[in-house]
């Protein structure tokens, strides 16, 4: 087994392909655009012959179907888009080889010409989506495999059975593992909200990026079942066709929009991945990326952030307790490197909840400072964030004011201005005066009125 080997871990959600997308397919442009690299690095290895297991494939329980013919193909009919059509020669010699390297390891697999209910040679969107970016024009023989309800070891002992069959027959075969992470990471995913479903995706992004395939077989089977996922299958199954060789895994892209995990992965012999540095970013929107430590209140607001700034999408935050089922104003301050990046907030409140109030702001200071540019993804990962959460103000005189204790409020006819309290370069009640008088447009010898209010700082 010592050949050069591919494998590819592709995500089959249709509304990436713009033909079915159309704009909303701009949300997921990390993906689209790791598929273009993995058909790029997929054509300079040339294979004769792609294996593809597809979800989405017939299934029958104790077993797993291969289909044998000599034509197959398919369209996005389904989806609005018949023009989006794949055809291609199969390879029936190859699917009869890995029937029988099956069998001599016990697994069961039937080929779909066997089966008078079943239409051989027609290709399912979980494999039609993957080859619209991988090869759209049918260059490549192609053999597609359903999964099974059988254990995941099995998955892994079919894996080992392909490439003894690609070898018995000399093809030069590359694997697609088509198949989507959890489809439960928000409160409207479609197939509702489960806690356990960034757990799973995080899980999954680790264990491909670092080849644990084992790792991938020995999941908690609750945490399975609770990810909603309908990709582990596929991803073990490759697992055990590239068991005994020497491989390179990276993960192109990740990303969790409409509630639901697309991971794109690349996984082959050395050389053949090209240089890491060409990889993509992956995104981690919907991976919990809380730093160690940070409260739940900024959590909120990165994720908030995080998720916008990709994916132009508002968050439902989880149903609020605590704290952030009250109602409070709040500020969402930004900073990379030490400097201001953003600062929006409100004096009180004006959401249903705290838990609302820092999604809105957290929204309007990264993307409506109107002293920034709006935020770009490459700036997320260093971003620092801080909230602060008012009391409610009270009036005040200058001999009241503290700086480092109280945000200060002044007010003149309709002109407002406010300064948090405790921000670096301002030691004195008349510098921090000052400040809000200039941001309210307010001359030092006009009349005003002066408030004070304290803050819960969270980071």
């Amino acid at each position: 087994m010592g050949d050069p080997i591919l494998g590819i871990v592709a995500p089959h959600p249709p509304i990436i392909v713009s033909e079915v997308g159309g704009e909303r397919a701009r949300v997921t442009a990390g993906t689209v655009r790791a598929l273009e690299s993995c058909a790029s690095v997929l054509a300079e290895y040339a294979p004769e012959t792609l294996v593809l297991m597809s979800p989405h494939a017939p299934v029958v329980r104790d077993g797993f179907l291969i289909d044998d013919s000599e034509r197959t193909s398919g369209d996005l009919g389904a989806f609005g888009a018949r023009s989006v059509a794949i055809s291609a020669h199969g390879d029936p010699a190859l699917a009869r080889a890995i029937v029988e390297a099956a069998a001599a390891d016990g697994i069961t697999v039937i080929p779909r010409s066997r089966s008078p209910r079943l239409d051989a040679g027609e290709l399912d969107h979980g494999a039609l989506v993957p080859l619209s970016f991988l090869d759209r024009r049918g260059s490549y023989r192609l053999v597609e495999l359903s999964l099974s309800f059988l254990p995941l070891s099995d998955h892994r002992l079919l894996g080992r059975a392909i490439r003894r069959a690609v070898a018995e027959t000399g093809r030069r075969t590359a694997f697609i593992a088509s198949g989507d992470c959890s489809h439960r990471l928000t409160l409207d995913a479609p197939a509702g909200f489960a806690p356990e479903g960034t757990e799973f995706d995080a899980t999954l992004v680790s264990l491909l990026g670092s080849g644990d395939f084992a790792g991938l077989e020995a999941l908690d089977p609750d945490l399975i079942e609770a990810a909603g996922e309908c990709g582990l299958r596929s991803f073990v199954t490759l697992g055990g066709f590239l068991e005994g060789s020497e491989v390179q895994s990276r993960v192109l892209a990740y990303e969790g929009p409409w509630g639901v995990g697309y991971l794109t992965a690349l996984i082959g012999s050395p050389g053949l991945l090209g240089a890491p540095e060409a990889a993509h970013e992956v995104s981690e929107a919907l991976i919990d990326s809380a730093a160690p430590g940070e409260s739940e209140l900024v959590a909120l607001a990165r994720r908030t952030i995080d998720t916008y700034v990709r994916e132009r999408r508002v968050i439902a935050p989880p149903k609020p307790s605590g704290i952030l089922a009250e109602r409070h104003g709040a500020f969402v301050s930004l900073h990379r490197e030490g400097d201001l990046r953003g600062c929006i907030g409100t004096i009180g409140p004006t959401q249903d909840s705290l838990a609302d109030e820092i999604v809105h702001n957290a929204i309007q200071a990264a993307t409506a400072d109107p002293r920034f540019p709006e935020l770009t993804p490459a700036e997320l990962r260093d971003l620092e964030i801080s909230v602060d959460v008012l009391h409610e103000a009270e009036p005040a005189t200058m001999a009241d004011l503290d700086p480092r204790t109280y945000g200060v409020i002044v007010s003149a006819d309709w002109r407002r201005g406010l300064l948090l309290p405790d921000l670096e370069g301002v030691d004195t009640a008349e510098q921090q005066v000052g400040i809000a008088l200039r941001k309210a447009g307010i001359g030092m010898n006009e009349r005003f009125t002066l408030e004070r209010f304290r803050v819960d700082r969270y980071r």
